[in-house]
């Protein structure tokens, strides 16, 4: 179960409580200078991974001359390299969508709208609204998921496209969730 302010919100901690990680900086990563950051891409096997695919082909040589000199005059083109690998070693891609949020049976407690009828579903003796995800196209989700722009807004207006109206329809004038507070099971 989780809660939000809007529906949005509300599938994004349900999102998490079902094991899914967003995109992320790891905050082990707050070297600003050149070298600190080259002596910490060394320090691991991830770290010499990002330098390899930031483009960085110098000698162990040179690497290690580097190393051992902090004040060592390296190119700005080196150093960018450089500063390029770290942000790529310091950022953790997203989890992909788990497989059993797909599949979920979604209840929704909250205020819906379809054009002139709101009512306040799973409350008063309303029944909540029931969304078979199985019937849903996720990939726009989890395409946005991934790249980290998931937000309550797009997450909200994109289970409304490819989710609710996948499973139940358009209704008419289409989906709105204006409330101030849902629920999701």
């Amino acid at each position: 179960m989780a809660q939000g302010a809007t529906l949005g919100e509300a599938l994004n901690h349900l999102l998490r409580d079902h094991g899914a990680r967003p995109a992320g900086r790891l905050t082990s990563y707050r070297a600003k200078q050149w070298h600190a950051q080259l002596v910490q891409l060394t320090a691991t096997r991830h770290g010499y991974e990002a330098l390899e695919r930031a483009g960085l082909t110098v000698t162990a040589r040179t690497l290690i001359h580097w190393l051992s000199e902090p004040e060592y005059a390296v190119r700005r083109s080196y150093q960018e390299q450089i500063r390029s690998a770290y942000e790529d070693a310091a950022t953790t891609p997203a989890t992909p969508l788990p497989p059993a949020f797909q599949v979920h049976q979604f209840r929704i407690t909250g205020t819906v709208q379809i054009a002139r009828d709101i009512r306040d579903r799973g409350t008063g003796g309303e029944a909540p609204l029931r969304i078979d995800g199985r019937n849903g196209a996720w990939a726009r989700i989890e395409q946005t998921w991934l790249a980290g722009r998931l937000t309550d807004e797009v997450f909200e207006e994109y289970f409304i496209d490819d989710i609710v109206v996948e499973d139940i329809g358009d209704g008419t004038d289409g989906w709105q969730f204006p409330g101030g507070w849902y629920q999701v099971l």
